[in-house]
C-alpha cells in the first residue's frame, strides 16, 4: 500500500482473493480508506488470479464504507478472469472500473 499525491491511497494485492485471505484483505482497505490522509482508494488487480465470493464481499464492503465517507473507491486493471465476477454478479454496474495500469489511472 502506498500514497499517491496526498489524494488516492494505492493498494495492490496479488494472487487469489478468497476465504482465506479476504478478512485481512478487507481489513487493509477499510484502514486505507478510513486514513484522513486519503480521499479515495485505488485497487490495482493486474496481479489477482482469481477471487472468490468471499473477495468480493470485501470489496462491496469496502466500496459501502468508501460511499459512507464520501471517498471515492476505484478498481483498475482487472484481468479477463475476474472482470467475468463482476459482470456474472452485475457488480461491474456498481463498481468504477478503470482500464489501464494505476499509474497511468493516477497520472489521468
Amino acid at each position: 500500500m502506498q500514497n499517491l499525491d496526498s489524494s488516492m491511497t494505492l493498494v495492490q494485492p496479488c494472487g487469489a482473493l478468497n476465504a482465506a485471505n479476504a478478512e485481512s484483505f478487507q481489513q487493509a482497505l477499510t484502514s486505507a480508506i478510513s486514513s484522513q490522509q486519503s480521499e479515495g482508494l485505488l485497487v490495482d488487480m493486474s496481479q489477482v488470479d482469481s477471487m472468490d465470493s468471499s473477495g468480493l464481499i470485501s470489496l462491496v464492503s469496502v466500496l459501502s464504507l468508501a460511499r459512507t465517507l464520501g471517498k471515492r473507491f476505484s478498481l483498475c486493471a482487472v484481468p479477463p478472469s475476474v472482470r467475468i465476477v463482476f459482470e456474472l454478479t452485475q457488480l461491474d454496474r456498481v463498481f468504477e472500473m478503470v482500464e489501464g495500469s494505476s499509474e497511468e489511472t493516477l497520472a489521468a
